[in-house]
């Protein structure tokens, strides 16, 4: 009998790096931020619902019900596809995967299988280990989601599952991968870059935590230089990104051990532990052929014209790549800056509004240095507003403070009192300054009674200064500063004291 392996052994275990080969292959469901459900026009946002309000016969599988395609679902998912470089069939079909659980309430679920949506793409993806890779994409296809299944124990110690069908019927995108990612971090950048993707295309919210963004992983090893693949191991009840990173890293470790002892690994469903961080065996892994798949008599075939195929590319927005690339060849931004700033749309919507504000890329970068650092700062130690579009800071006033900054209006250290207070009551910068009484004082004719002041009151530090003590001098701009309370230009009172002090 093939050895099974739940918990680690404490003996040596083979080099994964120089013995075996990983091989992964990621399937992501991903629910469609539609309107209605995919078959139905029942709602298709749930999350606030009572259980089992948002149902009608189709959702329940009650007998002689008949779907209809939800239009806008299937013109995501070619959308979805033509951001993962696919090919889109002019032809397309719906089918009956049939398997009996409670949560699927006619007993098959309508989903696809010989001739889905879209086929044979791809996706870049790189890691400090293994550099950048190209990722093969197998099909991106539509389904329906399942029932929900609430597992509970009463006082008794009596276990038992609730059903809520509010979330049967869901339009749910299904992205399969190739078996082409070498390692969990490999996987974990796949993961995060396609859930970029999905928010920037505006389809999906793509949370993980909320079960929109749902992913099971298959799994094998093999002697290294081979091209044969091992047993593929499936892992589900993955629910974050950690959790997949975890539950992978475990499993190259398991299977390791099996094969290096001489073992043989199943082909089996396996389960990710969160609190053990271990997998456990479920069951044997199902194959095609056990779903019984045959196509859905009540649906007919999707004909799909090249026209609209191109209406629907035309229409695709700037993806993470081409937004990166043009922060960094527009605005001159690092790669810190550009991966903050891109890193959710929403952010790289609000600094590209920024920088129309300003009406210049000259200064782009010192608005990426204000969102990136101090608004991220503050989002981060208040959480009151973490979403961009609930800041009482805009793009415009972030655009407006720089604009007071460069044109010398107010110092750097005035600017961070004005950003304070922006945050506290959303009052526009200028207005901030003028209540305030901030202007900064600058020029030779404002400045020089000052100077002069400071000089008279400050002989030993004059001396120090001109016998050669450059440290006197920054204690002499800091009494200019404190003379004129802040308000003088440091670069500006700097540079007369140096001329006053070289007469």
């Amino acid at each position: 009998m093939a050895s099974k392996l739940s918990v680690m052994s404490t003996q040596p275990q083979p080099d994964t790096a120089t013995e075996f080969e990983t091989v992964i292959g990621l399937e992501v469901h991903c629910q469609l931020r539609t309107q209605s459900k995919m078959f139905c026009r029942c709602p298709a946002d749930y999350a606030a619902a009572e259980p089992n309000t948002y149902v009608c016969p189709l959702c329940l599988g009650m007998p002689g019900t008949l779907p209809v395609i939800n239009k806008t679902a299937v013109e995501w998912t070619i959308r979805t596809a033509l951001a993962l470089n696919m090919t889109i069939p002019e032809l397309s079909k719906f089918d009956r995967k049939n398997y009996p659980y409670p949560d699927l309430m006619k007993g098959y679920q309508i989903s696809q299988y010989d001739m889905p949506l879209s086929e044979g793409g791809w996706m870049d993806v790189e890691t400090e280990a293994l550099g950048k890779r190209r990722i093969g994409i197998t099909r991106v296809h539509l389904e329906e989601d399942t029932a929900r299944l609430l597992h509970r124990e009463n006082e008794a110690g009596e276990r038992f599952s609730l059903v809520d069908v509010n979330r049967s019927g869901v339009p749910l995108m299904e992205i399969v991968s190739e078996p082409d990612m070498r390692s969990a971090d490999e996987a974990r950048t796949y993961l995060v870059q396609l859930r970029q993707i999905l928010r920037y295309l505006g389809v999906s919210t793509a949370d993980m935590e909320k079960g929109s963004f749902r992913c099971d992983a298959n799994i094998s090893l093999r002697p290294l230089g081979s091209s044969e693949y091992g047993a593929k191991v499936e892992i589900k009840n993955m629910n974050s990104f950690r959790g997949v990173h975890g539950a992978l890293e475990y499993e190259v470790k398991r299977q390791a051990e099996v094969l290096g002892a001489g073992g043989v690994i199943e082909q089996e469903t396996r389960g990710w532990d969160e609190d053990r961080e271990i997998t456990l065996s479920q069951r044997s892994k199902e194959e095609a052929h056990d779903y019984r798949y045959f196509p859905e008599p009540d649906l007919p075939p999707l004909a799909i014209t090249r026209d609209e195929v191109e209406s629907i590319r035309s229409e695709l927005p700037e993806l993470p790549d081409e937004r990166r690339a043009r922060f960094q060849s527009d605005y001159d931004l690092g790669d810190f800056e550009t991966n903050l700033l891109t890193e959710e749309p929403g952010r790289a919507d609000y600094f590209d509004e920024a920088v129309a504000a300003l009406q210049d890329t000259i200064n782009a970068r010192e608005a990426a240095n204000w969102i990136t650092g101090d608004l991220f700062a503050q989002i981060n130690k208040d959480r009151s507003h973490p979403d961009l579009e609930e800041q009482p800071i805009r793009p415009a006033h972030i655009a407006e403070l720089v604009g007071l900054i460069v044109g010398g209006d107010i110092s750097r250290s005035q600017a961070k009192s004005v950003f304070e207070t922006m945050y506290e009551t959303g009052d526009a910068p200028a207005k901030i300054v003028a209540a305030k009484g901030l202007t900064q004082i600058s020029g030779a004719d404002a400045l020089a009674p000052i100077i002069n002041q400071v000089i008279a009151d400050n002989a030993s530090a004059v001396e120090d200064y001109q016998s050669g003590k450059a440290a006197a001098l920054k204690y002499l701009v800091g009494q200019v500063m404190r003379h004129s309370r802040g308000q003088a230009n440091p670069q500006q009172a700097s540079e007369l004291l140096v001329a006053a002090l070289s007469d």
